[in-house]
């Protein structure tokens, strides 16, 4: 007998089954302590100014990636039976309709084939789709389970 977990604060029940998928938060701190060390490297390069303004540089690059990863948190879920996904510009919402194709594709890549899930939306209205191509390292997992698991919300439209 399964039985399904149920939430039930004073403010009302919580969605206990949504699904959401994002960099995972060790990278992200990762990140984040790896600009610290470049910067205490920078201090520590006294005689070459240019390989300390380099070396900040990169550190200042590693802030930049970590803050967007931890900005975009979660990036992709599944919510009251539509997708949503944040960007940099906020969150977008596509209903069923609007979700023309969910493909998995893998791409070459440092000499193997990495599996990337591009999504084909349609926003009402619009008349041109948009591509969305989703990683590793957006989704915090292989993206062949992302795809299953849309799969079986029904989210996947059927093959034309």
């Amino acid at each position: 007998m399964w039985i399904k977990p149920v939430d039930n604060f004073s403010d009302g029940p919580q969605p206990v089954d949504k699904e959401a998928w994002a960099t995972p938060i060790a990278a992200v701190v990762a990140l984040t302590v790896g600009g610290f060390v470049l910067v205490v490297a920078a201090a520590l390069t006294n005689t070459d100014p240019a390989g300390r303004l380099l070396i900040s540089l990169g550190a200042i690059g590693l802030w930049i990636i970590a803050g967007l990863a931890a900005y975009q948190r979660p990036r992709l879920w599944i919510d009251a039976g539509a997708l949503s996904m944040k960007r940099l510009t906020g969150v977008r919402t596509y209903r069923r309709d609007e979700i023309v194709r969910i493909k998995l594709v893998r791409y070459p890549r440092l000499g193997r084939r990495v599996p990337m899930l591009e999504i084909d939306v349609v926003r009402a209205g619009d008349t041109e789709d948009r591509l969305i191509i989703f990683g590793r390292w957006d989704l915090g997992t292989d993206p062949q389970d992302v795809y299953d698991t849309l799969e079986r919300h029904g989210l996947v439209p059927p093959e034309r």
